[in-house]
């Protein structure tokens, strides 16, 4: 099984896991963008969940029985410096912290995963528009082309990323 193949299977375990805690995982993001046929390269999945999920302990189960650590720190370019190891010390940090974001990394594997909880658009707003596929026998719920140029509009005013502006260039385009 070459790499992609097993991040899509991977990340199709988690999101059936994640749909089974009340609130479906939304695919947003450059992963989006490359389903929809973009050229982008990208090294992460993002999904946007609703605001409920965050709290529950299952949440943060679901990765490190997949061999994911929390994030602990980030660098300015965005890479994943450190993690925690231990699931009981980052459920509490994501109680405690209440992020807008989280961030899941597989050392082993290199795959990352970063969650959003209704931020900054709400998930089941974007759930109503999103589009329902089949990759490789696993249902993956993606956002639709008007909530990604929004969601991109958003992170371009955020980040004033060059990346940003080509996504929402091929967006446009679609």
């Amino acid at each position: 099984m070459n790499k992609t193949a097993a991040y899509i299977k991977t990340v199709g375990k988690i999101i059936q896991e994640l749909d089974k805690l009340g609130s479906t995982p939304i695919l947003i993001g450059g992963m989006a963008l490359v389903i929809l046929g973009s050229q982008r390269v990208t090294k992460d999945f993002d999904f946007l969940l609703s605001e409920k999920v965050r709290s529950q302990k299952e949440l943060v189960a679901i990765f490190y029985k997949h061999g994911f650590e929390l994030a602990s720190k980030i660098d300015k370019l965005g890479h994943i410096t450190n993690t925690i190891d231990n699931p009981r010390v980052a459920s509490v940090r994501i109680r405690l912290d209440v992020p807008e974001s989280i961030h899941f990394l597989n050392r082993k594997t290199g795959l990352q995963i970063d969650l959003l909880f209704d931020f900054p658009l709400p998930a089941d707003t974007l759930f109503s528009h999103a589009q329902r596929q089949t990759i490789q026998s696993y249902v993956f719920y993606i956002a639709s082309k008007e909530d990604l140029l929004r969601l991109k509009a958003i992170a371009r005013s955020r980040r004033k990323s060059a990346g940003d502006a080509q996504d929402l260039e091929f967006l446009k385009t679609l």
